[in-house]
């Protein structure tokens, strides 16, 4: 597998584990939707914590892109319901 599969093989794991953990927070099932939520949730969670100057601390940066990418996906979710 060349490095560009792998880092599209992690980046969708990595979505899916966020969207999993935000749906423990707000709700919502589907393994798709865990997948879209925690794509969205990483570009949003990486942009306000850069842009609020939030470092999380954690040391593991597998980890650390899950929280970031959880704590975006449920405020995408949380934006979406008051929208809608």
């Amino acid at each position: 597998m060349d490095s560009q599969t792998r880092d599209l093989v992690v980046f969708a794991i990595i979505g899916i584990i966020a969207g999993f953990l935000a749906s423990l927070v707000v709700g919502g099932d589907g393994l798709i939707r865990y997948l879209i939520t925690g794509i969205i949730g990483a570009f949003v969670g990486g942009y306000l914590f850069r842009a609020l100057g939030i470092n999380l601390g954690i040391r593991n940066a597998f980890v650390s892109e899950i929280v970031t990418a959880a704590i975006g996906a449920i405020v995408i979710v949380l934006v979406a319901r008051l929208i809608a």
